[in-house]
C-alpha cells in the first residue's frame, strides 16, 4: 500500500506568532499538590463533608458550654423539677411540648407539678431534676476529650514508635514487635480493672488504659509502611548524602505517611469514644455526680419502660458522634488513596 505524500509548503514550517495559541499548549487541568486533589476528591463524598460539619458543630457546641454551663449546674439536684419531658417553645408535638403518656393519654407535666410558664428544658430533665441538655453537652465535651487523649498517643507514640522500628529493622524491630504482640494481647478492660486498684474510677484510670494500649494498631500500620518507605529512591539518596535519621523521618517519611495516620486516627476516635461509654455504663468509668454519655446512658435504662427519652437522646448522640467519625474516615480514605483517582 503507497504511502500518501504530504504537500507540504514554505508556509508550514513558519513559527507560530506569540499571539497565536496552538491546541497542545491548553492546560486540561490546574496543577494541584496532593492534599488540594485529596479535599476535592473529599467534597464529592456527601457523606463525609455532612459528618464533617456536624463533627465541628459539636466540638464548637460541646467545648464552647464551658462558657456557660459550670459545674454547679451539672451537680445541683431540683426535686420540684424531676423527670420532666422535653418541651420547646412553639412546637405543639407530643413528646416535645411537655406532655407525658399517662394511662393512655397525653398529660401536661409541666402543669402538674406546678412549673412556672416561663420556665422549660429541651430536652428535659433526670430524675434529679438536672438538665439534660446540658448534662448531654458536658458528656459529649467528656468524649470528645478521650477521643483526643487516645489521638495524642496515636501520634505520639504509635507514630514514632512504628518508624524506628520499621526504620531499624532486624533484631530491634523484632523485638519491638514482640512488645506490641504482649501489649495488645491484654484487653483494655483488664488495664482498666488494673488501674483501679491503683486509682478511682475516672478519667484517670480511661487515659492510663489508653495510654498503655491504644497505640499499637497505629504503631504497626506505620511500621509496615516504613519498611516500604525506606527502600525508595529519595530515601536512599537523602541517606547517601548524609542526613540524620530524624531529618530523614520529620522531611520524608512522616510528609509520606500522613494519609495513613490522618485515616487511622480518625477510626481510633470512634473506638475511644465508645470504650469511654462502655466503662462509664458498666460503672468503672466517669462516675456521679459527674456526667458522661456512658453515665447518661445507665441513668437512662433504669427509667427506660416509663420515661424512654432519658435513655434515646444520650444514645442518639452517641451514635451521631461515631457514624460521622466513621463516615469521615471512610471518605478520607477514599480521597487519600490515588487507585480512586479519575
Amino acid at each position: 500500500m503507497a504511502e500518501e505524500k504530504l504537500n507540504l509548503t514554505p508556509q508550514d514550517f513558519e513559527p507560530v506568532s506569540k499571539n497565536e495559541k496552538g491546541d497542545d499548549e491548553k492546560i486540561a487541568a490546574p496543577s494541584l499538590t496532593f492534599l488540594q486533589d485529596a479535599w476535592l476528591r473529599l467534597k464529592k463524598n456527601k457523606g463525609a463533608v455532612i459528618s464533617l460539619f456536624i463533627i465541628i458543630i459539636m466540638l464548637v457546641v460541646a467545648f464552647g458550654s464551658s462558657f456557660f454551663i459550670t459545674n454547679a449546674q451539672l451537680v445541683k439536684s431540683a426535686p420540684q423539677y424531676a423527670n420532666l419531658p422535653a418541651k420547646i417553645p412553639g412546637i405543639d408535638i407530643n413528646g416535645l411540648n411537655g406532655k407525658l403518656k399517662m394511662g393512655g393519654a397525653w398529660v401536661d407535666a409541666y402543669a402538674q407539678n406546678n412549673v412556672p410558664a416561663n420556665k422549660y428544658f429541651i430536652l428535659g430533665t433526670d430524675y434529679l431534676g438536672r438538665s439534660l441538655a446540658q448534662r448531654i453537652i458536658y458528656g459529649t465535651k467528656i468524649s470528645l476529650i478521650v477521643a483526643i487523649v487516645a489521638t495524642f498517643f496515636d501520634l505520639a507514640i504509635g507514630v514514632s514508635y512504628g518508624i524506628v522500628s520499621g526504620w531499624k529493622g532486624g533484631r530491634v524491630d523484632n523485638v519491638m514487635q514482640r512488645i506490641i504482640e504482649v501489649i495488645s494481647s491484654v484487653p483494655n478492660l483488664v488495664i482498666v480493672v488494673l488501674m483501679l486498684l491503683v486509682f478511682k474510677p475516672g478519667m484517670t484510670s480511661i487515659i492510663l488504659a489508653l495510654a498503655i494500649s491504644s497505640w499499637t494498631t497505629m504503631a504497626r500500620m506505620i511500621r509496615a509502611e516504613t519498611l516500604s518507605l525506606k527502600t525508595q529512591e529519595y530515601v536512599l539518596a537523602a541517606r547517601t548524602l548524609g542526613e540524620s535519621p530524624s531529618k530523614i523521618a520529620w522531611k520524608h517519611l512522616v510528609p509520606n505517611l500522613s494519609s495513613i495516620i490522618i485515616i487511622q486516627t480518625m477510626y481510633t476516635i470512634p473506638s475511644a469514644i465508645f470504650f469511654e461509654a462502655f466503662l462509664s455504663f458498666i460503672g468503672i468509668g466517669i462516675s456521679a455526680p459527674q456526667t458522661s454519655l456512658g453515665v447518661l446512658l445507665n441513668d437512662g435504662q433504669k427509667n427506660f419502660q416509663f420515661l424512654p427519652y432519658q435513655m434515646w437522646y444520650p444514645a442518639i448522640v452517641l451514635c451521631v458522634l461515631m457514624i460521622c467519625f466513621n463516615l469521615l474516615g471512610d471518605g478520607l480514605r477514599d480521597a487519600f488513596d490515588p487507585k480512586t483517582r479519575r
